[in-house]
């Protein structure tokens, strides 16, 4: 068969993730496209637990916050037409209540610096070298929550600030956690407000600064996953972008996913995967009839697929799927099934 295609050659890291393992994504749109696949398979993952963020500086801050034990108080947040905000966090923390931002923040950031303290694997997904600095204050934001334009300096990084500030940030979490191994990757995703060729020129950045940083620890403990070049040589063709021409597809997310797997993870955790997406795609599943002897042909099945699983791998987390299916068995039982 012909190969139409350049295909990108991926190093044996020698790295396998497996069931056990706990891992922590953090980064751009692609460490969430990654990530929520984990999620769904039902790994140990905890995914941007500050929301997605795109810049190196931004990135290496979240995880010193995790490593320091930080909390956040009201000085730490900002009102902006009657929310409040924080600088280093998605909008999905803001509300109109000031006490239920802090609450939000501080108690992700509990859970997540007790993920990391026992994680085997940390993901991190460059998004863009460029950042936008309040002028008012010199901090470097991670979200600008519609604040005018005005308030903020737009500044691209050198790979050498970013190597710099890696440096130290590498070995205070090997200090925190020296079981850590660090996987870098640079998001496919373009940057196109930037312009094409700053858009270039951030990603050459990212990328040089990446491999000076790997060539510096070595490849034992913190390696690269070529994403970016996965998406430009193995799927150059517009067919795999999202409508906005700038995303990626699904469909190249599952090409990513299949060669990021097959590399990374443990042969034995890879063919249960199949089994557990099994269990989740008949959750998801919506009968035309849910009076019918099929359909509690279909939930026994399932408890017992969830029962044999859970003797042999009790550390798999299938509580939800295990209690929708005997919640719907009941209700059938019951006649009260809608």
């Amino acid at each position: 068969m012909n190969q139409y295609y350049t295909e990108v050659n991926i190093k044996d890291l020698g790295w396998k993730i497996d069931y056990h393992s706990k891992l922590m994504l953090l980064g751009s749109c692609f460490a969430e496209n990654i990530g929520q696949r984990m999620q769904r398979l039902k790994f140990q993952v905890d995914v941007n637990p500050f929301g997605i963020l795109y810049n190196p500086q931004s990135i290496s801050k979240s995880l010193r916050l995790l490593v320091e034990g930080k909390a956040y108080s009201e000085a730490d947040l900002f009102e902006h037409d009657g929310v409040w905000h924080s600088f280093d966090h998605h909008s999905r923390f803001s509300s109109t209540n000031q006490q239920q931002v802090l609450d939000g923040i501080n108690e992700q950031l509990i859970l997540s610096a007790a993920h990391l303290k026992e994680s085997e694997f940390l993901m991190l997904s460059l998004g863009t070298a460029w950042i936008f600095e309040l002028k008012r204050t010199g901090q470097i934001v991670s979200n600008c929550h519609k604040l005018p334009a005005a308030e903020f300096k737009r500044l691209r990084l050198t790979p050498g600030e970013i190597v710099e500030d890696y440096r130290e940030l590498i070995l205070a979490l090997w200090r925190f956690n020296p079981k850590l191994k660090i996987l870098f990757t640079v998001s496919p995703i373009r940057h196109w407000k930037d312009g094409a060729v700053e858009n270039q020129l951030s990603k050459s950045t990212l990328l040089l600064a990446v491999d000076r940083l790997i060539t510096g620890f070595g490849e034992e403990q913190c390696a690269y996953f070529p994403s970016y070049e996965i998406v430009m040589d193995e799927l150059r063709d517009y067919r795999f972008y999202a409508p906005d021409m700038l995303h990626i597809s699904e469909q190249a997310v599952d090409h990513i996913w299949h060669k990021f797997s097959s590399k990374l993870m443990a042969e034995e955790s890879l063919k249960l995967t199949d089994q557990v997406l099994k269990i989740v795609k008949g959750m998801e599943h919506r009968p035309v009839r849910k009076q019918s002897k099929a359909y509690e042909s279909f939930l026994l099945y399932n408890l017992k697929e969830i029962n044999n699983l859970l003797k042999t791998f009790p550390f798999l987390n299938l509580g939800n799927e295990k209690k929708y299916f005997e919640l719907e068995l009941n209700g059938y039982q019951q006649g009260s099934v809608k």
